[in-house]
């Protein structure tokens, strides 16, 4: 089996995710297991931000702003869900963070259904070069940045 990106990083939230979809079951709103998985990340602990808010961009102007339920050690979009099925454009708004904020890894977690669900996925137009804001998590004039 091949070695995923950040492995260790992404079985940690996933295992932290099993903990509160087993401790809540499903049927409860998106927040409620934002707020679990909140308390369980901090146990582990991994360095986060919950609902990180980064500007989008056409033609180098800011156009809006998207928010990811959670960035982890600032490499790792997090993105939950609490409905009874993923549809398609679950998927494509989770791809679409990754290439908007230039992160490599992501995960769209769905508390909805009676067995919690995950999916990774992994940004094949990551550039590390590019810094899409001052703001970017990875970039190292950042001062939150721990590059």
């Amino acid at each position: 089996m091949p070695e995923f990106k950040y492995a260790d990083i992404t079985e940690k939230i996933i295992g932290a995710c099993f903990k509160v979809h087993g401790t809540l079951g499903n049927g409860f709103q998106e927040v409620i297991y934002q707020r679990a998985l909140e308390l369980e990340l901090k146990l582990i602990p991994l360095d986060y931000a919950r609902e990180f808010e980064m500007p989008i961009y056409y033609l180098d102007q800011e156009i809006g702003t998207r928010r990811v339920d959670f960035l982890i050690d600032n490499k790792i979009s997090v993105e939950l869900k609490a409905i009874i099925k993923l549809e398609d454009v679950h998927f494509a708004q989770a791809m679409n963070y990754l290439e908007a904020y230039n992160l490599e890894v992501g995960l769209l977690i769905n508390f909805g259904s009676k067995r919690m669900e995950f999916h990774r996925f992994a940004n094949k137009k990551y550039n590390p070069a590019i810094f899409l804001h001052p703001n970017h998590p990875t970039n190292p004039k950042n001062p939150g940045s721990d590059k």
